[in-house]
């Protein structure tokens, strides 16, 4: 049995249990006219979080969120979890239902940042999560009766990752996943051109980048596989253009990730970046 101590608005309050301990409860209604002392129906109750929590969120905080934006994080997070097999944590679920209040309140301003490389990149190497958090968007917009822009489904996708994996994993996704970005955008200005996302050979060149960044993460410079520098000359002359598109790469790295690349990492780089740039021409 809970007793009501606090109201954060209709949907969320603060209770305690018989054995003193505080939680933060949310359902539809669940604090509705209650009075300190009082009674609350455990049918009420959607979803908990011990009060300890305050050590992460204040939970004041949680006030200040709508009412609406806790029914549908609750609806979203019964959608993602069997279909990623994950389960969001307290915190996580207050995280995700903090975004979803501040993502409705920028639908309803206009506010939209959006990058259609970088949805094209977390769609390649997270298919699941950006399939479920496209279910998510869908959702959000029929109960909220809203239009929430394409970008939404990228910061979803990486609350699911979340939800599935540390904040250091999530973290480093991001990171990865920008500096892919970062690298379409130098290849496709240098070729000035536009590389089609749907095409087998763009896949493959995101499957190598996203190889390469995972293999940077986890070594330090200087401990690449040794190579026959005749090799690199070799690409330097044959494939000139694509190696002074690795070049810029590499100066793009050093600065945002303060990596170089090894001579074994431009070999391969290169190739990547003649068979993407030359297929689609051809094509």
């Amino acid at each position: 049995m809970v007793k009501f101590l606090k109201n954060f608005n209709n949907n969320a309050a603060l209770v305690v249990d018989d054995q003193d301990v505080e939680w933060i409860v949310i359902g539809n209604g669940v604090g509705f006219g209650k009075h300190q002392g009082d009674q609350i129906d455990d049918q009420k109750i959607q979803r908990r979080f011990v009060a300890t929590l305050k050590q992460n969120v204040d939970i004041d905080a949680f006030q200040d969120l709508k009412p609406q934006s806790f029914v549908i994080t609750t609806k979203v997070v019964h959608l993602v979890e069997p279909l990623l097999k994950v389960s969001f944590s307290d915190y996580q679920y207050f995280v995700l239902a903090d975004h979803i209040d501040f993502a409705l309140k920028r639908a309803n301003d206009g506010i939209d940042v959006d990058n259609g490389t970088v949805r094209w990149e977390v769609k390649k190497l997270f298919p699941k999560e950006f399939h479920a958090a496209s279910q998510a968007v869908d959702l959000i917009n029929v109960t909220a009766d809203v239009i929430l822009p394409k970008s939404e489904v990228v910061f979803m996708t990486y609350h699911f990752i979340n939800a599935g994996s540390d904040g250091s994993k999530l973290q480093e996704t991001i990171k990865i996943t920008k500096l892919i970005s970062g690298i379409i955008d130098i290849v496709q200005y240098q070729y000035q051109m536009h590389l089609d996302p749907e095409s087998f050979n763009y896949n493959r060149f995101i499957a190598h980048l996203r190889a390469l960044m995972v293999q940077r993460v986890s070594r330090s410079n200087g401990t690449g596989s040794e190579l026959d520098q005749s090799l690199l000359q070799l690409m330097q002359v044959k494939y000139a253009h694509a190696y002074a598109t690795v070049e810029r790469i590499d100066t793009f790295l050093q600065s945002k990730a303060g990596w170089r690349l090894e001579p074994d990492d431009k070999v391969y780089l290169t190739l990547h970046i003649w068979r993407v740039t030359h297929r689609q021409k051809s094509e």
